[in-house]
């Protein structure tokens, strides 16, 4: 019996076992295919549970480690001047200044220098800015001061000293303010960081020279009077200026109600002296009126290069005098952003070039510009300009 079977194969088995199932040969080739399939999934569903077992394991592993130096980190004491807030790295997000500092108390002159500025705060959306530098002195701001505007960068070199006329009473009683502004030509400049320098703590036996970061802006600054926009072009073969008026935005209320009847003043200097002037239609009940008023004036190439142009906004009373809203000037006198709007306008004549600006108060305008009475004998202007010339 034990030969016989030794002699039976594996298959014959098999084939044994298949006569006696009362099914189909098909049926049962598909029983067993089935049931393969079934054996094969309950494999892979062992082995799924197992690497996700073993990956679970991995995770919370880490988790655990950190959760005493986390608890570690939210426990330290926060920082004076870091705002209620703990960061876990040096204020350093807004960058820094270098300066400079000297008075020469022989000619009551205070002399501020911008060197440089690394590391600014990125304002645009590149991850850069163009940022120039505001500089003035509190309490009596007559006088503000810009550098020129350095594109897209965060590291920038200046180089530019700035004089102010101030007696050695006055200095210790005054601060030094270097606002870093973000230049944007169609939007509001965007403050990166400022610094405020006590004069009256300063040894001036030397010069002073120092790093400093900057700061966050202080909630100290005058009373805002308004933006207006405006575009100008300049056609050197026709010898015709256009000052296109378009809007303004946030004026300072000077009626009762909180609102104003605005109108704009565009006025032309030369040489110092007043020499023409016109003005846009006045707007009711508004602080943010639109005006798209265009006015031309006949200026040559030899007297754009000496004429200021004036923009002021006023409010209309019919009752009792215009008051004064804010002011700006603009032309190869100016500074900062008037300065690259007019140096804009004479690199690209025939082209329209419009840009935001922020008023300044009259009596600032009229300190720094210090215009004299009108042009005499307007008739005669021509042989009085030869003369000059």
């Amino acid at each position: 019996m034990l030969s016989s079977f030794k002699n039976t194969s594996v298959t014959d088995v098999i084939d044994g076992i298949i006569d006696n199932i009362p099914l189909p040969d098909w049926a049962v080739y598909a029983l067993a295919a089935a049931g393969a399939v079934l054996l094969l999934l309950a494999v892979c569903c062992v082995c799924a549970c197992c690497c996700r077992g073993r990956r679970k394991k991995r995770r919370q592993k880490p988790t655990l480690k950190l959760q005493p130096q986390s608890q570690h980190i939210s426990s330290e004491p926060v920082q004076a001047g870091a705002g209620g807030r703990s960061s876990g790295a040096p204020e350093q997000a807004r960058g820094k200044l270098l300066y400079s500092l000297e008075f020469d108390a022989a000619l009551s002159k205070l002399k501020v220098g911008v060197k440089e500025a690394r590391n600014l705060k990125a304002m645009d959306l590149g991850g850069t800015s163009d940022p120039y530098v505001k500089v003035y002195l509190l309490p009596d701001k007559t006088v503000t001061c810009e550098t020129k505007v350095m594109k897209s960068t965060l590291n920038a070199t200046f180089n530019e000293t700035f004089s102010f006329q101030i007696s050695k009473a006055t200095l210790v009683e005054s601060t030094a303010v270097l606002q870093v502004f973000d230049f944007d030509r169609f939007s509001k400049n965007d403050i990166i960081g400022e610094l405020r320098l006590k004069l009256g703590q300063v040894d001036w036996t030397h010069i002073i020279e120092e790093w400093r970061d900057l700061q966050e802006p202080a909630d100290m600054e005058e009373e805002n009077l308004g933006e207006i926009c405006f575009s100008l072009r300049y056609v050197p073969t026709s010898s015709k200026l256009t000052v296109v008026i378009l809007e303004a935005r946030n004026l300072k209320s000077t009626d009762l109600d909180g609102r104003s009847d605005p109108y704009v003043k565009v006025q032309l200097a030369l040489d110092k002296r007043k020499w023409k002037k016109k003005k846009t239609s006045v707007k009711k009940k508004t602080l943010n009126p639109y005006y798209n008023e265009a006015f031309s004036f006949k200026v040559t190439m030899a007297q754009i290069q000496r004429v200021t142009l004036v923009i002021s906004v006023w409010d209309h009373d019919p009752m009792t005098p215009n008051d004064p809203v804010g002011k700006i000037f603009l032309g190869c006198d100016a500074a900062g952003n008037q300065l690259r709007h007019w140096g804009d306008m004479l690199a690209y004549p025939r082209r329209p070039a419009a840009q935001w600006h922020l008023l300044l108060s009259e009596q600032q305008v009229n300190a720094t510009l210090g215009l004299k009475k009108k042009i005499p004998f307007v008739n005669n202007l021509p042989a009085l300009l030869a003369q000059q010339e």
